[in-house]
């Protein structure tokens, strides 16, 4: 054994090293050479063997002394100093070792994952909820019909016939968990599996409730008044805390997520808090000017529209657009006007527009048909 390398070098430590930097370091020498994650690589393996070795003897404080007292004679018997030698892995759980490597759920047949016999938040319940335009805009009180799994009252969410209490599980002792032993090629691992008999639970219910089966839940169908908040948009969501299902064995209900669908509305269009509304007006109200009335969230109200207004024109309605969410600011509303050319004239009509056709004050020096005989000259 006089080739074995030195289990401090063989984990990367000084010799003095605390136990958390040991654990540490085997963590990642573990999970660089893990057979796994290096399949077919023999000297991998070999490598994996070693490392385990050294761990085995260096997080035992009583192996750890006889080893720095005595190199590996302290611990192997090949040298007749008593100790474990080789690496068996008895009485060793790799289960917390690998369980913290690989993120607590276990790797390669290694235990670990989380138990079942606590606690648990119950399930999130999602819905859609429609509106109307205004009441996104304005907010508004509904009531809404829900399905969800809630606490049994025949036995009060323990699952147990009134009278009656579930029962520890005798083959895990109600842990929820049982441990076996396994002999691999690294030796003997020990692995930590779910109980076969309670599922995890921990507790056996010998008496089911009769309403609810043994499950502690029953599904219910409730009414709730939800508020739904002003400036609230198409598809945003609201979070109703502890309005979902029931927890289990005490633990806390899950959330009500409601998804908010607007409907769209037949004149107002919405950009963020802003309102946009297209408006038709007279050539007349165009030319000479004039006060409309503009519909508005809040109802009509009154708009100047200067002289000599052009189609497309765009005016701004400060504050009449959407309450900024959970604000008491609004934004505004923005008309676009576009002008209506009048058909069906009279004779009349036709004659006075002519005269204003002609009229010397109202022609340019030189009309849009002459610009484009200049340009193609």
């Amino acid at each position: 054994m006089a080739d074995k390398r030195d289990y401090y070098e063989v984990l990367g430590v000084q010799k003095g090293a605390s136990d958390d930097e040991i654990k540490k370091a085997f963590r990642k020498q573990s999970k660089k050479y893990h057979p796994d994650l290096n399949p077919g690589n023999k000297e991998a393996e070999e490598k994996f063997k070693e490392v385990n070795e050294a761990y085995q003897v260096l997080s035992d404080k009583e192996k750890r002394s006889r080893y720095d007292q005595f190199g590996h004679a302290g611990v192997d018997p090949n040298y007749g100093a008593g100790g474990s030698g080789g690496f068996n892995g008895a009485g060793f759980d790799f289960g917390d070792i690998f369980g913290d490597i690989f993120g607590g759920g276990g790797f390669g047949g290694f235990g670990g994952g989380s138990r079942r016999n606590g606690p648990r938040r119950g399930n999130d319940i999602r819905q859609v909820i429609d509106i109307t335009f205004e009441e996104a805009a304005f907010g508004c009180s509904k009531k809404l019909n829900i399905q969800t799994q809630d606490k049994c009252d025949s036995c009060g969410g323990s699952g147990a016939r009134k009278g009656t209490t579930a029962e520890p599980c005798a083959h895990c002792r109600g842990t929820g968990r049982v441990q076996t032993q396994q002999r691999t090629i690294l030796g003997y691992m020990t692995t930590e599996t779910t109980c076969p008999q309670c599922h995890g639970e921990g507790k056996i219910i010998k008496e089911p409730c009769r309403d609810c089966r043994g499950t502690g839940k029953v599904r219910k169908s409730k009414t709730i008044e939800v508020q739904i908040p002003a400036g609230i948009d198409n598809g945003q969501t609201i979070q109703l805390s502890g309005r979902g299902e029931a927890g289990d064995k005490g633990g806390p209900s899950g959330d009500l997520l409601l998804t908010v669908r607007v409907r769209p509305h037949s004149i107002f269009k919405r950009n963020g808090n802003d309102v946009f509304i297209d408006m038709p007006i007279t050539f007349v109200q165009a030319a000479l000017g004039a006060t409309v009335q503009v519909p508005t969230l809040d109802g009509l109200v009154e708009l100047n529209i200067p002289e000599g207004t052009q189609t497309g024109s765009r005016f701004r309605m400060k504050g009449k657009g959407i309450t900024v969410l959970r604000s008491k600011t609004r934004g505004d509303q923005y008309v676009t006007v576009t002008v209506e050319v009048p058909r069906n004239l009279t004779p009349r009509q036709k004659e006075i527009l002519r005269d204003f056709d002609e009229d010397k004050n109202y022609k340019q020096k030189k009309n849009f048909y002459e610009k484009i005989k200049d340009l193609f000259k």
